[in-house]
C-alpha cells in the first residue's frame, strides 16, 4: 500500500471547505468553488461520468494520450519524476508512464480515501516505479517530495481541469507549477476546445442524471460536514453554455424559496436564484498558447483528435524572454 503524505490536517480542510462555503452563500451572485465536489463520494460520481457516452471529453484524452505517448516520449525522455495534480483515479496516467520511463510518479489529489486507491492499483501495475501520494489541495500549496529533489520533471494536468480557473487565476496556477517544477521542467496539459453548444450542454447535463447528483452531492456533503439542513430537494440541477466567457457553467437553482442554516448561520434564497457551482472554460489552439505563455510556460507541441474536441499540450518551463 502507497504512503500518503498529508499535507493539510482534516480540521484545517474542513475550516477552509467552512469559509468557502459560508463566503460563498452570502456573496451576491452566490457561488462556491468547484473544488469541494471532490469528496470521495464527489470523487466516485465524476468517475461515473467520465465514462458516460454524452461526456466525450475523458475518452477523446484517453485515446489521444494512448495514440500519442510515444510521440511525448521521444520530447520529454526517460528519467524524469511525474507530478500528477489533481490526479482522481489516475485513469489516463498508464498510458503516459508506461511510454516515458519515469524515476517516480507524484499524485496530489484533495480526496485523501481515493487517492490511497488510485495509488495502490498503480503500484501494483507498475511495482518497481517509487509512488508517492500527496494528499493536498494544489491550487493552495504544491511542495514536492524529498524523494524526487534533484530529479527533471514532468508535470501532469489532464482532464482539461485548468477551465475551472478563471483566465487570472489559471494563470496564476500556471505559475506556481512552473516554480514548483522548476525551470526546464515540462507540462503536459490538456485543454477542452470551444464547440457546439449541442455537444457541450448534454456533457453537463447527461440523460441519466449522473451530473445532476454529482452537483447536488455538494449540498449533501455541506449539510453532513457542516451541520447543514439545506433541502436538497428544494434545488434543480441546471447546465448552460456562456458563450461571452466562452464556458459551461454549472447551478443549482431553488425551485421555491428556501430557508436553511449551515454552520450556525441562517440563509435565505428565492425561487429562481442560483448558487454558481462550476465553470468549465474551452479554448481555442491561440488561446490555450497564449495561457501558457502567460504562465510561464512555452509550447512545444500540440496534438488535437480527428474531431477537434480537445487537445495536449506540451510546454517548457523556461526563463522569461529579456527582449520582445
Amino acid at each position: 500500500m502507497a504512503d500518503i503524505v498529508a499535507l493539510d490536517r482534516p480540521s484545517a480542510t474542513l475550516a477552509a471547505f467552512r469559509a468557502d462555503v459560508l463566503a460563498g452563500l452570502g456573496a451576491r451572485p452566490r457561488a462556491i468553488p468547484a473544488r469541494w465536489f471532490y469528496d470521495r463520494r464527489g470523487s466516485e460520481l465524476f468517475e461515473a461520468i467520465t465514462r458516460l457516452p454524452e461526456y466525450y471529453p475523458t475518452r477523446t484524452e484517453t485515446a489521444l494520450l494512448a495514440e500519442r505517448a510515444g510521440e511525448v516520449a521521444a520530447i520529454v525522455g526517460p528519467g524524469r519524476a511525474v507530478i500528477e495534480f489533481g490526479s482522481g483515479s489516475s485513469a489516463k496516467t498508464p498510458h503516459l508512464l508506461a511510454a516515458i520511463a519515469p524515476a517516480a510518479y507524484v499524485p496530489i489529489d484533495i480526496s485523501g480515501d481515493f487517492l490511497r486507491q488510485s495509488a495502490d492499483a498503480l503500484a501494483g501495475r507498475f511495482p518497481g516505479l517509487p509512488i508517492l501520494p500527496v494528499e493536498a489541495d494544489f491550487l493552495k500549496a504544491m511542495p514536492m517530495p524529498a524523494a524526487v529533489a534533484g530529479l527533471p520533471r514532468l508535470g501532469f494536468f489532464p482532464g482539461s481541469t485548468i477551465g475551472n480557473l478563471g483566465a487570472a487565476p489559471a494563470v496564476d496556477l500556471l505559475r506556481r507549477m512552473a516554480d514548483a517544477l522548476g525551470e526546464g521542467a515540462m507540462l503536459l496539459i490538456g485543454m477542452d476546445r470551444v464547440k457546439a453548444p449541442e455537444i457541450l450542454i448534454p456533457a453537463y447535463d447527461d440523460a441519466a442524471g449522473v451530473t445532476a447528483a454529482f452537483n447536488f452531492n455538494l449540498l449533501h456533503r455541506i449539510n453532513r460536514e457542516l451541520d447543514g439542513d439545506i433541502p436538497v430537494a428544494a434545488f434543480r440541477h441546471r447546465a448552460l453554455w456562456n458563450d461571452w466567457a466562452a464556458r459551461m457553467e454549472m447551478h443549482l437553482v431553488a425551485a421555491d424559496d428556501v430557508a436553511f442554516t449551515v454552520a450556525g448561520r441562517s440563509f435565505e434564497i428565492a425561487a429562481g436564484e442560483t448558487i454558481h457551482t462550476e465553470n468549465s472554460h474551452k479554448y481555442g489552439p491561440r488561446g490555450a498558447r497564449l495561457l501558457l505563455a502567460a504562465g510561464g510556460w512555452t509550447p512545444l507541441r500540440e496534438w488535437v483528435d480527428g474531431e477537434g474536441l480537445f487537445a495536449l499540450l506540451l510546454a517548457e518551463a523556461r526563463p522569461p524572454a529579456s527582449a520582445p
